[in-house]
């Protein structure tokens, strides 16, 4: 009876459970509090944070690769979505299905916030550089500026497959984070003056220039940019398909169904791609911490284009609205309308900053799209 219990022992994972894989499945946990407790973006955090956890518990064989008749494991099949540039396509087309771009139509100055916001993607890069990473290392640790899981998850794939875990990691983890990142940020940089300004409402955008815009948007940018054509394809077929009202099956399982689905075999690769002998070292943490630089670089620069353009215009711009350019949607939006209304009780700024917010989005894709027309 005492040499079965020996064994049983021997064989099970608790005596090869060392200290890196619990400092993993620790942080995994942190992960599962934040999406439980504190709700901040549960449908990310939580799958990415039990994946963390059960990749780091030993002899699961969860990541092991096919060899000769024996699968692969479970986790692997979902890294393969990640690895192979499956999934963050169908990610943009469930954005595409969910997004109103009727804000930044109304009001077309509001784009250049989001562009704007696109520059801590180069200024990481260069940072990156510096730093002694790749050139095409360093584009995809840039593009987690935009604060854009999808957009950073398909280019690192292409160009930097060795770090793909520690980039989409950081993406998504500073995605949900946004709320805790942003608004220190947001009051570092602007006046309480500037963030009770009250914005004028938007004009009504017709159902003809909503239909008009993904057509056109797909045209112009994958003309001039083609290698963004998978990203920004998607997310205008996926808002084509919501706003020209005609397939609305489609539209609906674009931005219930499909999504849904995807997010969870997404979450389950990205946490799963968090081993500890892959995550626990000098580069990957070099990678976290450019991460969050980029982040805030990003936010800073759409909240210094705000207040240009506050200066420059007629009519008052709350330059909070420049932090929504990163493409965490509609989470940095969210986060504006909260420290809006902190001030100002009578403030709205919610529909103003889906604008910049929702042109993060194309504006992290076309960056994307040039990253890889120069180093793909």
């Amino acid at each position: 009876m005492t040499e079965a219990f020996i064994d049983f022992l021997v064989s099970s994972g608790l005596v090869v459970l060392g200290p890196r894989e619990i400092i993993m499945i620790v942080i995994a946990l942190v992960l599962i509090y934040l999406g439980i407790v504190k709700e901040y973006e549960p449908l990310l955090l939580l799958p990415i944070g039990f994946g963390m956890m059960m990749v780091n518990l030993p002899l699961t064989g969860l990541m092991e690769e096919a060899a000769a008749d024996d699968p692969a494991g479970l986790f692997q099949y979902f890294y393969y979505g990640l690895d192979l540039g499956i999934f963050p396509p169908l990610i943009f087309l469930g954005i595409g299905a969910m997004t109103d771009f009727g804000p930044m139509l109304a009001n077309p100055k509001s784009a250049l916030l989001g562009a704007a916001a696109q520059f801590g993607i180069f200024l990481t890069f260069i940072g990156s550089i510096l730093l002694g990473f790749t050139g095409p290392e360093a584009a995809s640790i840039g593009i987690i500026g935009g604060a854009d899981g999808p957009t950073a998850i398909y280019i690192s794939s292409l160009l930097a497959p060795d770090y793909l875990g520690a980039i989409a990691l950081a993406a998504y983890a500073y995605m949900a984070l946004v709320p805790i990142i942003q608004p220190p940020i947001i009051k570092l940089f602007t006046s309480a003056e500037e963030r009770k300004i009250e914005m004028e409402q938007l004009r009504p955008v017709s159902q003809r220039e909503k239909i008009i815009f993904p057509i056109a948007v797909s045209l112009v940018v994958v003309l001039l940019v083609p290698d963004a054509a998978p990203l920004v394809g998607m997310i205008m077929l996926g808002n084509l398909f919501k706003e020209a009202c005609v397939v609305d099956r489609l539209s609906e399982v674009a931005e219930n169904a499909l999504i849904n689905i995807v997010t969870i075999f997404l979450g389950l690769g990205v946490g799963a791609s968090a081993a500890a002998d892959v995550f626990l070292r000098t580069d990957t943490l070099a990678i976290l911490l450019l991460g969050v630089l980029a982040f805030s670089f990003g936010t800073a620069t759409g909240l210094f284009l705000g207040k240009l353009f506050n200066f420059l215009s007629d009519a008052k711009i709350n330059p909070m609205i420049g932090a929504a350019g990163v493409s965490a949607v509609p989470m940095a939006a969210r986060v504006v309308q909260k420290v809006g209304q902190e001030e100002n009780s009578s403030n709205f700024l919610l529909m103003h900053a889906m604008g910049p917010n929702v042109a993060g989005v194309i504006g992290s894709a076309v960056a994307a799209g040039v990253m890889l027309s120069i180093f793909g």
